[in-house]
C-alpha cells in the first residue's frame, strides 16, 4: 500500500521549492498585514478545489475480527428462552404505613 503524504513531507518540499525559486534570481514580495492577497471579483476557492484527487485504497477485511463483530451481534439479536415462573406463591415483603405516609413496620405476605 502506498504510503499517505504527511505534513512533513509537504512542509520539506515547499521549502524546497522556495530555496529553489529565490536561487534562480526569483524574489519574495513582503505583503503588510491586514492586506488580502484575493482579487475581490475571483471566484470562492472552494468552487475550484477538488477533494478527493486521490483514487481510493483498498482495504484488507479480518475475517476473525468480522466474524466475531457478527456472532456478537447475531447473540444480541436472537431471542433468549424467558424464565419460567414457579406457580408456587412466594412470599413477599409488604411495608405498613401510617396515617401519615411514614413507615411503621415490614410484613411478608403470600399472594
Amino acid at each position: 500500500m502506498k504510503k499517505p503524504v504527511s505534513k512533513d513531507d509537504i512542509r520539506a518540499e515547499l521549502e524546497n521549492a522556495t530555496e529553489r525559486f529565490l536561487q534562480q534570481g526569483g524574489n519574495v514580495e513582503n505583503i503588510p498585514r491586514g492586506i488580502s492577497g484575493k482579487d475581490p471579483g475571483d471566484a470562492p476557492i472552494f468552487l475550484n478545489r477538488r477533494l478527493f484527487v486521490e483514487p481510493r485504497t483498498k482495504r484488507t477485511l479480518v475475517p476473525e475480527v468480522v466474524a466475531a463483530i457478527e456472532a456478537r451481534r447475531k447473540d444480541k439479536m436472537s431471542r433468549k428462552p424467558q424464565r419460567k415462573r414457579s406457580r408456587l406463591p412466594q412470599p413477599r415483603r409488604k411495608i405498613i404505613y401510617d396515617d401519615f405516609g411514614e413507615p411503621l413496620r415490614k410484613v411478608w405476605v403470600e399472594d
